[in-house]
């Protein structure tokens, strides 16, 4: 898998609010459905926890982005949806006092720049803000952009597990596993609109080695 080398025009740093229409603008070119993001959620995103904001620029230009939030896992079932983890994608639901999970709940790379290592350079900051914050692991609901393709020969289950093996590929569960995320559960109903996956994710953790 080609993870790419980003070019030295590309700097990830926390998000700003002279980013927001960056953002919509890449999830426009990033979803065939309309833009996820709206204003009022990416500021509230800035409001709640602006340490966990991303954006990759190469210029002026939004290339990639990635949102996350703390929870406290234990007020969640493994198998709740995108929309409970996200408090409907508002991020209220962030719980630094209490929480020790860094939960990723988007991230995404401008289709034209693919390949080029950006997606790489999001993960890792992550990772240093889980380090920095000490939290105890990052999760996801990996959502399974492939698995429509193979939904009539097998569960998602029996994909997954074929994709962790290195039997298939998945766009973006193979880029996760390849960036030391490990598969904890499979979750359906998880982005229920969407026609990629059918609703169905892997649920993905990294754990922060510095914390027991």
């Amino acid at each position: 898998m080609s993870t790419g080398t980003p070019p030295p025009s590309v700097e990830v740093r926390t998000t700003r609010e002279g980013d927001f229409d960056g953002i919509i603008a890449l999830s426009r070119r990033v979803y065939q459905t309309p833009a996820p993001w709206s204003r009022d959620q990416l500021a509230s995103h800035l409001r709640v926890f602006p340490d966990g904001q991303f954006v990759a620029v190469d210029g002026a230009r939004v290339v990639g982005m990635a949102a996350s939030l703390i929870v406290l896992w234990d007020d969640y079932d493994i198998a709740d949806d995108w929309r409970d983890f996200t408090a409907a994608g508002t991020f209220t639901s962030h719980d630094p006092e209490h929480g020790r999970t860094l939960y990723g709940a988007e991230v995404m790379v401008d289709p034209d720049r693919q390949g080029q290592g950006i997606g790489g350079m999001l993960y890792r900051a992550r990772r240093e803000l889980t380090r920095r914050l000490r939290l105890r692991r990052i999760r996801a609901g990996a959502r399974l952009r492939g698995y429509h393709r193979f939904a009539k020969t097998m569960t998602a289950k029996e994909y997954v597990d074929r994709v962790a093996a290195g039997d298939l590929r998945d766009p973006t569960l193979s880029f996760q596993l390849h960036h030391g995320f490990t598969v904890i559960a499979v979750a359906s109903g998880y982005l229920r609109h969407d026609p990629d996956s059918l609703g169905f994710a892997a649920v993905i953790e990294w754990k922060n080695p510095d914390v027991p």
